[in-house]
């Protein structure tokens, strides 16, 4: 079923108004650098666009929006790791860095610190643990990623338990 763009451009505002703040923070999971941060919610906002066209209802607009989303940030850091030498770790490689000697108590540094790590993360496991800290729950984030409940629970809680650790050991940005 093909939407009139009136509709298209319906849907798009209504999923723009509610969710603009989660599409700017899940570029910030995806993307360090603010000019490409700002090209990549652009990106999305044209794929939420083009993707009403074919929007048939079968899931909540919010779950169209996270898949999208998250979809068009994925295909642009696998475009970004092409053009760069240096690529993804795994939890299992990233949790065996060593970690930073100094511990920054400022909630921004903080922040940075956490982005930095899930910006490390491969494509699938930033998604689920961006849409953990997004408020979603397993049950949403199985929806909208496409892994068991089961597997979205264990990568949740080893991705919250690496963050962790590294918090406490005083990991920041590994270069």
């Amino acid at each position: 079923m093909k939407l009139d763009t009136a509709k298209q451009d319906g849907l798009y505002e209504q999923a723009s108004a509610e969710h603009s703040a989660a599409v700017a923070r899940l570029a910030r999971a995806y993307e360090a650098d603010t000019d490409k941060r700002a090209e990549l919610r652009q990106e999305i906002h044209i794929a939420l666009w083009r993707s009403f066209a074919g929007f048939d209802g079968r899931c909540s607009l919010r779950t169209w929006v996270y898949r999208v989303a998250h979809n068009t940030a994925a295909t642009h850091v696998i475009k970004s790791k092409r053009a760069r030498a240096n690529g993804f770790v795994s939890l299992d490689d990233l949790e065996a860095e060593p970690a930073s000697a100094s511990a920054d108590a400022d909630r921004q540094a903080a922040l940075g610190r956490l982005m930095s790590l899930i910006q490390r993360l491969k494509p699938l496991d930033r998604q689920v643990i961006s849409l953990y800290l997004e408020g979603e729950d397993g049950a949403s984030i199985g929806e909208i990623t496409g892994l068991s409940a089961g597997n979205v629970a264990v990568k949740i809680h080893r991705t919250k338990a690496l963050l962790s650790r590294q918090f406490e050991q005083g990991g920041s940005h590994a270069e």
